[in-house]
């Protein structure tokens, strides 16, 4: 993990702005594939035997830590839906939160399985969201002591409504990036779409822990920040891999063991462990990032440094907003 931590910070802040006539607009930018003078970034080691790695089922918490989960058969509820793309698309729509988490899973299940094509698509402006959690602003997020749920539940709905913005993230960019396949490759699509099922495993651990401890997701207030960062870069695929995967996921590889540690103080052990492993399944998609994100600037012929470097007033913003959500959890 630390080499990790070492690859990211590569890709640094500095005084430079982005401006939004840069060629990194892909419908405005011709690409080559002749080498350039970029800065090589070493893919994190772990980073093939997780795309290697077979279907995860284990979508429930045990009582010795995650296993299958037995889930009632089902039709495709795709439809005619036959592309990466178009199913993509359909969790996107969905609104149900755990009906969203399920469909993530069965869609890239689907693809994996019947070596569905990529296809394209677009996505919905926004993803589907249900009536609750009523979206406020961060102000008005309240305090563990106001919200009603005892400090175990209040991290876990809140890290709940991480995991079903990161199933949309992950899924917005596969949808949306889709016209673009022949530029980034397969193994872009690949990479993003297991993300979202990694997500959708994480989002259904929370939720049964809420379960287990009275409560639901929806239970309190969340907000919509998430989501606005998203829309920032819905033109723009190395700003998106910048701000999502390279600062907002990466602040949480820093923010999980304080979380762990907080709830083992509270005496939640078995949330703990669920955060924990969270925490650590969340190394391989900020690894996905640091990849891609050197991928497109070798595809740009520019250095990872500076392209970074360029978006600084969105990744300052990305920065602030992924640290108000870390205090609240305290």
């Amino acid at each position: 993990m630390q080499r990790l931590k070492v690859e990211v910070m590569v890709v640094s802040l500095s005084a430079s702005r982005y401006s939004h006539g840069s060629a990194l607009h892909f419908k405005s930018r011709r690409f080559s594939s002749s080498s350039c003078s970029c800065l090589k970034v070493s893919p994190w080691r772990g980073l093939n035997e997780w795309r290697e790695s077979p279907l995860n089922e284990n979508r429930k918490w045990g009582e010795h830590g995650p296993g299958p989960a037995s889930e009632p058969h089902r039709d495709s509820p795709f439809g005619q839906a036959s592309t990466l793309a178009e199913i993509g698309s359909i969790v996107l729509s969905t609104s149900d939160p755990h009906w969203k988490s399920q469909l993530s899973h069965m869609a890239y299940s689907m693809w994996r399985r019947h070596n569905l094509p990529l296809g394209i698509s677009k996505p919905p402006s926004r993803p589907a969201r249900p009536p609750i959690p009523q979206l406020v602003s961060p102000k008005e997020i309240p305090a563990p002591k106001d919200s009603g749920l005892p400090l175990n539940a209040y991290m876990l709905h809140n890290l709940a409504h991480v995991e079903l913005n990161a199933i949309d993230l992950a899924w917005d960019t596969v949808v949306r990036f889709s016209p673009y396949s022949e530029i980034l490759g397969e193994g872009f699509f690949a990479d993003f779409a297991h993300v979202a099922d990694d997500e959708s495993r994480h989002f259904s651990w929370c939720a049964q822990r809420l379960a287990e401890l009275g409560f639901k997701y929806g239970d309190m207030p969340a907000h919509n920040l998430l989501w606005r960062e998203c829309e920032k870069s819905s033109d723009n695929v190395a700003a998106r891999l910048a701000v999502i995967p390279l600062v907002q996921e990466a602040r949480g590889l820093d923010a999980g063991p304080r979380l762990v540690k907080k709830l083992v103080g509270f005496g939640d052990n078995r949330t703990s462990k669920i955060v924990a492993r969270i925490a650590d399944e969340e190394v391989a998609h900020v690894a996905v990032g640091v990849y891609w994100f050197a991928s497109v600037c070798e595809k740009l012929n520019c250095a990872p440094d500076s392209t970074f470097k360029g978006f600084e007033v969105w990744l300052i913003s990305a920065y602030l907003l992924t640290y108000t959500e870390l205090i609240q959890t305290y």
